[in-house]
């Protein structure tokens, strides 16, 4: 198939031979953050370094859903249907409230201010996920020089209380994150100290207690060419990585199945439209999509 690579026969199941990838837009600076709104019919997506975040629709096309929300990298919906966001300037994640309002959720812990949340999920019981390397303040490029006060770590938020953990802080930098369809694990991104020349880059894989506490930690795959950012579990537990080439498809056992070329990197992926079976990417300048046959992971 044209754009497919089948390292296992297994993947064909997964993709299909008359849905190529399509282009959407393009002209931004660099995207990530996609999250799709099934009741909306909508993506929207951050155009980083630019400041402002996208909307698309198959209807209206593209348009300006925010600008000014201080350096956006990672969007996720919560629960009750709001837009959670990762702000690097802010160096905190807020709420879009379903009349527009903006409320900050977390932004210090332990007295100290956050670095700037890059990516972010929200498991069903509420409690809201999200990666904090330095990378937004390291640059004016993606938020704006500012200092570190904290090390590099994977938090969790319980916005009914007000409760903010570290889950786990053996990282360098920790990026994409997302769990698998039972919650029994979370998978999350490490891409290393943004300057080093050789950092550390692979997906590794937790174990998640009932109580949310996090176990295990082992390597679970390594992303080439290039590297992972942002991940996606589907319905089958799967993981769709970002890379270098396009999108890779790795299964629960760490066997990598397949990928989909895409012509530029890719930084994030999320799936959405009918179904939940489009893959929308957001590839450096551009935004592309592409049909499935696997619907994206609906948590419990």
């Amino acid at each position: 198939m044209d754009g497919i690579e089948l390292t296992q026969p297994r993947f064909k199941a997964y993709v299909l031979p008359n849905a190529p990838l399509e282009k959407l837009a393009d002209g931004f600076r660099w995207t990530e953050g996609p999250v799709f709104f099934g009741d909306r019919n909508e993506l929207l997506f951050s155009d980083l370094p630019n400041n402002r975040v996208m909307r698309w629709t198959d209807q209206g096309g593209l348009s300006v859903y925010r600008e000014g929300g201080d350096f956006e990298n990672g969007h996720t919906r919560d629960r009750q249907g709001r837009l959670l966001s990762c702000s690097h300037r802010g160096r905190r994640i807020h709420r879009t409230e379903l009349d527009g309002r903006i409320t900050g959720l977390v932004e210090h812990y332990q007295g100290r201010r956050l670095n700037s949340p890059n990516d972010i999920v929200c498991k069903s019981d509420g409690t809201i996920w999200f990666s904090d390397p330095p990378y937004g303040i390291q640059t004016d490029y993606e938020g704006g020089k500012q200092e570190s006060e904290l090390p590099a770590s994977l938090y969790r938020f319980d916005p009914r209380d007000g409760s903010l953990c570290v889950v786990a802080d053996d990282f360098q930098g920790p990026n994409g994150l997302c769990f698998s369809p039972d919650e029994r694990r979370l998978y999350v991104v490490e891409t290393g100290l943004q300057f080093a020349p050789d950092p550390i880059q692979h997906v590794r894989v937790f174990d998640v207690a009932e109580d949310g506490s996090l176990s295990g930690g082992a390597v679970f795959c390594k992303i080439a060419p290039g590297n992972a950012d942002g991940i996606r579990c589907d319905e089958h537990g799967n993981v769709w990585s970002s890379a270098g080439d396009g999108v890779h498809c790795i299964d629960p056992g760490g066997e990598f199945l397949g990928k989909i070329l895409v012509p530029s990197t890719v930084a994030n992926l999320t799936f959405g439209g009918r179904n939940d079976s489009r893959l929308f990417l957001c590839a450096s300048r551009t935004l592309y999509a592409i049909y499935t046959n696997v619907r994206g992971a609906r948590l419990l």
